[in-house]
């Protein structure tokens, strides 16, 4: 039987990105107080713009975060593309934190996957302390993809999936998104109300098979639906 979803619903974007922002500085607070330096991984896409903005002049140790990205474009550095051009303009830009962004750029990809794999290991033995998810109409989340072999890896934390829309993608894989020890999914806008029903259905979509036991779904109105 699939886990319960906890689920927040917010009325409108303006308050999920508070929501969310709220609730990743809060477990970013929990690992302070646990005297070690807290670690986050941001997904991408148009909907965390608002919530980073946000997250940005939160009270915290920055210097004591360390920021890692759930997924990338293979683009350009600096191209609207990827993620991180959004990340470093709405969040790195105004804080201290250590950014541990996805090498894209690297002409040895398969190199840079495991350098990134790496990276976290040593930086936090592999165990995030929150990972911010987002939710598509498809039902992928990262860059965890239908139909994608990427799905089925197990034996790695970071992966290269194929191309979905037009471009490859570096992305945490299962094993890694399970261990972290909060999740937080943010989701938004009516085209995602079947995606979002699927996902507390545990349906046969990607983002189904995260693991929920530590997660929350903090969803707007209006892909909540209206039965919500």
């Amino acid at each position: 039987m699939t886990a319960p979803l906890a689920v927040e619903i917010v009325d409108d974007r303006d308050a999920l990105a508070a929501a969310v922002a709220d609730r990743v500085a809060a477990a970013l607070r929990a690992a302070l107080r646990a005297g070690r330096a807290a670690t986050v991984a941001f997904s991408g896409g148009s909907t965390p713009a608002p919530m980073l903005r946000r997250l940005a002049g939160a009270d915290l140790a920055w210097e004591r975060v360390q920021v890692f990205q759930v997924d990338e474009r293979v683009a350009p550095d600096g191209s609207d593309d990827r993620n991180a051009t959004t990340l470093r303009r709405e969040l790195l830009a105004h804080v201290p934190a250590v950014a541990h962004l996805m090498p894209v750029t690297d002409p040895d990809l398969d190199g840079a996957v495991g350098r990134y794999a790496e990276t976290l290991r040593r930086v936090c033995n592999g165990v995030l302390d929150v990972v911010h998810l987002g939710l598509g109409p498809d039902g992928h989340t990262a860059s965890l993809v239908p139909g994608d072999p990427v799905l089925g890896v197990r034996d790695a934390d970071v992966a290269l999936s194929g191309p979905y829309q037009g471009l490859r993608r570096m992305t945490l894989t299962y094993p890694a998104l399970d261990r972290a020890r909060t999740l937080v999914w943010e989701v938004a806008g009516a085209d995602k109300v079947d995606a979002v029903a699927a996902l507390l259905a545990g349906g046969d979509i990607p983002a189904a098979h995260v693991a929920r036991e530590r997660a929350t779904l903090v969803v707007d109105r209006a892909a909540a639906g209206p039965e919500r």
